[in-house]
This record gives C-alpha cells, sequence and structure tokens, in this order.
C-alpha cells in the first residue's frame, strides 16, 4: 500500500480503497464505486448469484440491504472527511476501524429487476460522532427498488 497522503483527497481515495479492496462481501457482490463530480455511487451489474426469487428473477433483500448499508456507511465517513480540515485528518484517520453501523431500517418498495442497480447517499443530520444518512436503489431505468435510512458511528 501506498503512503496515506493526510489531505481530503488523499483520505477519500484511502476510504474509497479500503471498501474496495479490503471488503471481500463487496468484492463477492461485484460492486464499482463510481465517483464523479464530489459525490460517488455503487453500482452492480444482474447476476444470476444475486437472485433472492428464482421464480420471478428479482435481485435479493439482501444485497439491496447490503448495498445500502455499505453506501450509507461510506456517505458518512466521506461527509466527515471532507469537514475536517487537513490538520485534523489524522485523528479522524485513527478513527476509521471504529467507524461503523449503528442502526438502519430498509423500505422495500418494488422488486429488484433489472440490468444494473445504482446505489446512492447523503447525509440527512451530521454530529461529532453519529452521522444520520438516507440511502436508495434505483435500476438502470431509474425505477426506486429501494430506500433506508442509516446511523452510523464516526469513531
Amino acid at each position: 500500500m501506498t503512503e496515506l497522503q493526510l489531505t481530503q483527497t488523499g483520505v477519500i481515495d484511502h476510504v474509497i480503497k479500503l471498501f474496495q479492496e479490503n471488503m471481500p462481501f463487496n468484492q463477492l457482490l461485484g460492486v464499482r464505486f463510481v465517483t464523479e463530480d464530489d459525490s460517488i455511487r455503487l453500482e452492480i451489474p444482474w447476476d444470476d448469484k444475486l437472485t433472492g426469487n428464482p421464480l420471478q428473477k428479482i435481485l435479493h433483500g439482501g444485497v439491496t440491504a447490503s448495498l445500502l448499508d455499505t453506501i450509507g456507511g461510506l456517505t458518512a465517513i466521506l461527509s466527515a472527511v471532507k469537514q475536517t480540515q487537513d490538520g485534523h485528518l489524522a485523528e479522524l484517520v485513527t478513527r476509521l476501524p471504529t467507524m461503523g453501523t449503528v442502526d438502519m431500517r430498509v423500505d422495500y418498495l418494488r422488486p429488484g429487476r433489472g440490468k444494473r442497480f445504482i446505489a446512492t447517499g447523503q447525509v440527512i443530520r451530521k454530529g461529532s460522532r453519529v452521522a444520520v444518512c438516507r440511502m436508495e436503489l434505483h435500476n438502470e431505468r431509474g425505477d426506486h427498488i429501494a430506500f433506508g435510512t442509516g446511523t452510523y458511528m464516526l469513531g
């Protein structure tokens, strides 16, 4: 691993890399991390191994929840990084191992049908230790499949 640059950009790249390369479940699901215009989203292509209902060929609810939880946690952490001045990033980096999901709710709106699924998130409220996020899952046609609300410990 290359040396971590203690700038906002360096820490953001480090966190995304952790989620991408050090979480085997994300690799198992085939999650792609897409960054553009100061935002991030997750994408996965349809794969028969992700089927929850074989009669209807729909996405497994656990995959839906996992995508929402992953984008929620990532959104919370990246928000904390963006609000931390460069001189205090080292302390935030030391808290990374203690960050995680406190609580999450998922509302399934329609069956997970599609060729590609896109998860996005936004921070609703952030304090110094906890962030609350709203996450959404859509397919490639824009059909709203599920949304979630998650509370994330920031260390």
